[in-house]
C-alpha cells in the first residue's frame, strides 16, 4: 500500500511537468526509485495509474462536497459551504487539477472519458440535491439549467486561480458566487436544459451500488488499515450492512470516524448514500 501510493505521488509530480503522454514508466520507475517490476506489481500499465490517480482525486472531491451537502442544516450557510469546500478542495491539489484540466481537453482515450462523466454525473446529483432544498418548487422547470451554472462557476472560477496564479480568498469568491447563484435561481424564466434533453444526453449510469459491493470494500480497507477506532468502526459498519441494529444516530457516529482518513472517505461517502444519511 505505501509502494503504490509512492508511485502514485512521484508520478503525479512528472505528469504536472509533462503531462500524461509524455511520461513514460521508465520516468516514473527512476523517479520513485524503483524497478519496472515493482510498478507492475501495483499497477498493470501507465493508464490504470492515471486512472487510480483520478479515482483517488475525485473521490475525495465528491466525498468532502457530499458531505458538506448532507451535514449542513442551515440553509443559509448551505450555499456557501459548497462553495468553499469546493474552491478549497480544488486548491488543496491544484497540481492534480490542473492537469485533469488539461488532459480533459486533450484525452481521446475513452476509458479516461467514461471516468470523469461518471464523477461528473454524480456531482451533478449532489447539487440536484442543494438546489432543491433550497429553492424547492421556485425552480422545478429550471434546476437544470442553475446546475449547468453551477457547474460552469465550479470550473471557469477554479481555472482563474490554477493557472493565472490569482491570489484566492476563498471568502470572498464563496460570498460573491452565492449571490450570483441566488440571482439565477430567482430569475430564470426561459429554461434550456428540460429534464427530457437531460434524458436524451445523458447514458444511463448504475448509481446504486449494491450491499455486497460495498461490503467487499469495506473488508478491503479492514486489511489495508492498522488497528484504531477506523478500523473497528469499519467493522461495526459491514456488521450493520450484515446485520441492521443501529440507530440513525450511532450510524452517524460511525461515519463521522472513519470520514477523515485518507482511505475511507469514499466508503463513507458510499455508506452514507446507502443508509441515505
Amino acid at each position: 500500500m505505501i509502494k503504490k501510493q509512492l508511485i502514485m505521488d512521484k508520478a503525479l509530480e512528472l505528469f504536472a511537468q509533462q503531462g500524461f503522454e509524455a511520461t513514460s514508466v521508465q520516468q516514473i520507475t527512476e523517479h520513485c526509485g524503483i524497478s519496472k517490476g515493482a510498478f507492475y506489481l501495483s499497477f498493470k500499465s501507465k493508464d490504470e495509474l492515471i486512472l487510480a490517480l483520478i479515482d483517488h482525486f475525485m473521490m475525495q472531491f465528491t466525498s468532502n462536497i457530499d458531505y458538506q451537502v448532507k451535514n449542513t442544516n442551515d440553509n443559509e450557510k448551505l450555499l456557501y459551504k459548497f462553495y468553499f469546500a469546493t474552491f478549497h478542495s480544488f486548491h488543496q491539489h491544484s497540481d492534480f487539477a490542473k492537469i485533469l484540466i488539461k488532459e480533459q481537453t486533450q484525452s481521446f482515450n475513452e476509458e479516461l472519458i467514461f471516468k470523469m462523466r461518471y464523477y461528473d454525473r454524480l456531482m451533478e446529483n449532489v447539487i440536484l440535491t442543494m438546489v432543491e432544498r433550497l429553492y424547492g418548487e421556485e425552480i422545478q422547470h429550471t434546476k437544470y439549467d442553475l446546475i449547468y451554472c453551477i457547474k460552469g462557476f465550479m470550473k471557469t472560477y477554479s481555472e482563474l486561480f490554477l493557472f493565472y496564479n490569482l491570489p484566492l480568498d476563498l471568502d470572498l469568491l464563496s460570498q460573491s458566487l452565492v449571490e450570483k447563484t441566488n440571482l439565477l435561481a430567482r430569475h430564470i424564466t426561459v429554461p434550456f436544459i428540460s429534464h427530457e434533453l437531460v434524458q436524451m444526453f445523458q447514458q444511463p449510469m448504475n448509481e446504486e451500488i449494491k450491499r455486497e459491493q460495498i461490503i467487499e470494500i469495506i473488508e478491503q480497507k479492514i486489511k489495508e488499515i492498522e488497528e484504531s477506532i477506523e478500523k473497528e468502526s469499519l467493522i461495526l459498519l459491514k456488521q450493520q450492512l450484515l446485520e441492521p441494529t443501529f440507530s440513525p444516530a450511532i450510524l452517524k457516529g460511525l461515519l463521522e470516524n472513519i470520514r477523515n482518513h485518507a482511505h475511507c472517505k469514499w466508503i463513507s461517502y458510499l455508506l452514507r448514500s446507502y443508509f441515505k444519511l
